[in-house]
């Protein structure tokens, strides 16, 4: 940057900080968050010091005029080497310089960045306010701007957008759907917490004999809620979800919809804390179910990270030619959420080839949603194999923009159970009340886009034109991690994944990897496909005790999204595609919007969940942000390097599937074959 316009950068928005966290003086309040409650410099205690160091980053940015900047700056600097907070001081400290400068680079960048900057500097003198409140999120979150009050209006304007003209609905749609579909799901598996007693466990024995050595095994993974091994039946989630499905299937032979005796394909995909529980997950699962009463509907596969290796080593490296490392390193369950969303949906593709070739589709299912097959029939005209036999999954079009797209996927929704009284197409997201946002939220607050996207677009029906499902349909870009699926042959001509290292949003990024295809893969709207969600019914506390990860995930999801569509070679088509509710977290200025939310969301979480939540919070926080940062970094190249590389494996995955009736697949189909029906499990 030439140095006329770093000067520029350097003035741009630098008057906004102070009013925006307070000048710790007399005079007018701070519009987003005042810090100096939460500062005091001589408390040495392990909660006051992470509460402390997070404190004086925005007194700090607040500017030097702000009468606590001197000892602010200290602490900092004083903890910079300090074994237990030193990666959040470091952390801190280079925000002091990213932060500003990122917004002022940005509105040298782009003049109407520089515009709505500049006219939240001209709002501030007044305070806080409903108006000032519309320009803040113009400079951080301008997805947010003009949806309170015009909902309404604003559901119209997306529906229009995401409007798609049938020139050709699917010739040959589904005909039986529970031969057809191969249903997956994942089940996220923990040992029990330290200083569980095993003997009051209820386990097989095999499974009390291998916990205190796995239990002794550091921890390689972290997920939001896993399952504990021993959780008790009516709590298990796992458990939950398989019968529910089973039962469904039930409801569709009882009403003529499926042949009697009739059985579903179900992958089971098991991702664990520690590597050992993949020694016993598939005896754990098994014994659980046969205490439950077992499946009489499905034909239930587990896979663990050690099932996946040896299919890898026993044929698909071989058939991967030359690019057996690439495969090697995406093909498997374990890690980040994008890893085993990736496996779920490429294994149909193994499954037609090797194992069922009458297998056309996978659908993904999450295990805390069940269909309500009574409420399907009564509101929505069909249950759920009815409704997947629609021709509008596998139909032609033209989107809003005039451009082809092919309707390959296909979602559902999802109703509240709480909710499903009100009928079946209640929102399952809704609009937050007319109140003043909470701190992080006046910088950013994903439920205003998200609860319009969810009603635009997975409560829309079919009932009049353009959206008559006949002339016109929606195409989905706002999905659910369960209640979605895809045909086979996309799968093998659009070739998408979830890269990764994407921990959250992983079905919304499946999507973004198809980006530029044309013609373009979208997700059709099936209206009535909706599952009940049941999670806060059967697993409150799980709920409860995920929200720091997933506050923490929607952060790391800013730096992720923003990396990966720049990566992807399109920032700007993809915001125009996503927005609003994806699109809101493919930023301008990611870096400094993630970094004032994790501050603004630490100190919500010490007032809200106690010293032990922020703490945890600010300490694994600040690690994971710093690995982000620099895996984001677009002059390291990481992500692109990696992405590239996964893109590779991936590429590597289908061209072997793709010789599956070759006579080069001949020695390798009864090792699949064999692998596939060890992961078998009696049901």
């Amino acid at each position: 940057m030439k140095a006329s316009s770093m000067s520029a950068a350097n003035r741009a928005g630098s008057g906004i900080w102070r009013r925006l966290f307070g000048e710790g003086k007399s005079g007018p309040a701070a519009v987003v968050h005042d810090p100096v409650p939460d500062f005091d410099e001589k408390a040495k205690a392990r909660p006051d010091m992470a509460r402390n160091l997070t404190a004086a980053f925005l007194i700090r940015l607040a500017g030097p005029g702000h009468r606590q900047a001197s000892a602010a700056a200290g602490l900092l600097e004083r903890h910079l080497k300090d074994p237990a907070w030193g990666t959040a001081a470091g952390l801190f400290l280079d925000a002091l310089e990213f932060v500003p400068g990122d917004i002022a680079r940005e509105a040298v960048l782009d003049s109407g960045f520089a515009g709505a900057l500049r006219r939240l500097e001209e709002a501030l003198a007044g305070g806080y306010s409903p108006d000032l409140q519309e320009r803040l999120w113009a400079v951080f979150f301008p997805e947010g701007t003009g949806i309170r009050g015009r909902e309404g209006e604003r559901v119209g304007e997306l529906r229009r957008k995401r409007l798609v003209r049938i020139t050709a609905t699917n010739p040959d749609p589904l005909k039986d759907p529970v031969r057809e579909i191969l249903f997956t799901s994942n089940a996220l598996l923990a040992p029990p917490p330290a200083g569980t007693d095993l003997a009051m466990l209820r386990l097989d024995p095999i499974v009390r004999r291998e916990l205190p050595r796995i239990m002794a095994e550091p921890q390689l993974h972290w997920y939001d809620h896993p399952i504990p091994v021993g959780t008790p039946t009516g709590q298990n989630e796992a458990l939950y979800g398989l019968r529910h499905l089973d039962e469904a299937l039930a409801w569709e032979i009882r009403k003529g919809h499926a042949p009697e005796g009739a059985r579903a394909a179900c992958v089971l995909s098991v991702s664990v804390t520690h590597h050992g529980l993949n020694r016993i997950a598939r005896t754990y699962l098994e014994s659980e179910l046969a205490l439950a009463g077992g499946l009489k509907h499905i034909d239930l596969y587990v896979f663990t990270e050690e099932d996946v290796r040896r299919l890898l080593e026993g044929a698909l490296l071989p058939l991967a030619g030359s690019r057996p490392d690439a495969l090697a390193d995406v093909f498997g369950v374990d890690g980040p959420y994008g890893r085993h969303y990736s496996f779920l949906k490429a294994v149909a593709v193994l499954w037609q080839a090797f194992v069922d070739p009458d297998v056309r589709a996978v659908f993904k299912i999450d295990l805390d949603q069940v269909f309500p097959q009574a409420d399907l029939e009564r509101e929505a005209g069909g249950s759920m194999a009815d409704l997947l036999r629609t021709a509008l999954w596998g139909a032609r079009g033209t989107d809003a923009d005039g451009a082809p797209v092919e309707l390959d996927m296909i979602a559902g929704s999802l109703v509240n159970e709480r909710d499903i009284g009100c009928g079946l197409f209640t929102p399952d997201i809704t609009c937050p009340a007319a109140t003043e946002p909470a701190p992080a939220e006046r910088l950013f607050w994903s439920r205003l886009p998200q609860a319009l996207s969810t009603e635009a677009e997975m409560t829309a029906r079919y009932d009049s034109p353009p959206l008559d499902g006949r002339t016109g349909c929606l195409q989905r870009v706002h999905v659910t991690g369960g209640a979605n699926g895809i045909l086979v042959n996309a799968l093998r001509r659009h070739r998408p994944f979830t890269p990764s290292f994407v921990g959250r949003a992983e079905d919304q990024a499946y999507l973004m990897s198809a980006f530029g295809h044309d013609p373009g893969l979208g997700y059709v709207h099936c209206p009535g496909l909706v599952m009940r969600h049941d999670k806060e019914s059967f697993a409150v506390e799980a709920v409860r005790a995920a929200r720091a990860g997933k506050a923490l995930g929607d952060i790391v999801r800013i730096l992720q999204f923003s990396a990966y569509a720049r990566a992807l070679g399109g920032v700007g088509a993809l915001k125009r595609r996503f927005d609003p509710f994806t699109g809101c977290f493919i930023s301008r200025v990611p870096r400094a919007l993630a970094m004032l939310r994790f501050a603004l969301e630490a100190l919500t979480m010490f007032q809200a969940d106690g010293a032990a939540a922020g703490v945890e919070f600010v300490s694994s926080g600040a690690r994971r942000l710093r690995d982000e940062l620099a895996f984001a970094d677009p002059s390291s190249g990481a992500l692109e390097r990696r992405l590239a590389h996964e893109r590779e494996g991936w590429d590597a995955y289908f061209d072997g599937m793709g010789a599956a009736d070759s006579k080069s697949s001949d020695p390798f189909r009864a090792a699949i074959v064999e692998i596939v029906r060890g992961c078998r499990i009696r049901t």
